[in-house]
């Protein structure tokens, strides 16, 4: 149940985030929050990489094709790693465990509005 409301906090946190980028994007926080859930586990605890997790990392990647589209994924993805406590490390490298390759650093560091 507390799983649940912090996914909903961040789904509505990713909203408000995203919302005046969103004029030219066509993908949404709500799309990044499903596909990247069966991540969840092991970006917050560890334990073998879900064929899930890769599945969704690899359709995000596929939907994200567009400037606004990718900083979407950008900022959704922040405010995930950040409301759910996942591991830097696990999240930085995620793409290459998937073998996906995503044009920005997975980081909360990363400037979301310079991503292309």
């Amino acid at each position: 149940m507390a799983g649940a409301m912090k996914l909903a906090c961040v789904f509505l946190a990713c909203m408000i985030v995203a919302g005046p980028i969103t004029a030219n994007a066509t993908l949404t926080c709500g799309t990044v929050v499903t596909s990247l859930s069966p991540c969840r586990g092991y970006l917050t605890l560890g334990g073998p990489l879900p064929r899930a997790c890769c599945t969704g990392v690899s359709s995000l990647e596929g939907l994200a094709r567009t400037t606004p589209d990718r900083r979407i994924a950008c900022s959704c993805i922040k405010q995930i790693a950040l409301a759910t406590g996942a591991n830097p490390v696990r999240s930085a490298g995620l793409p290459r465990a998937c073998k996906v390759t995503v044009p920005y650093p997975i980081s909360a560091s990363t400037d979301c509005s310079k991503v292309k």
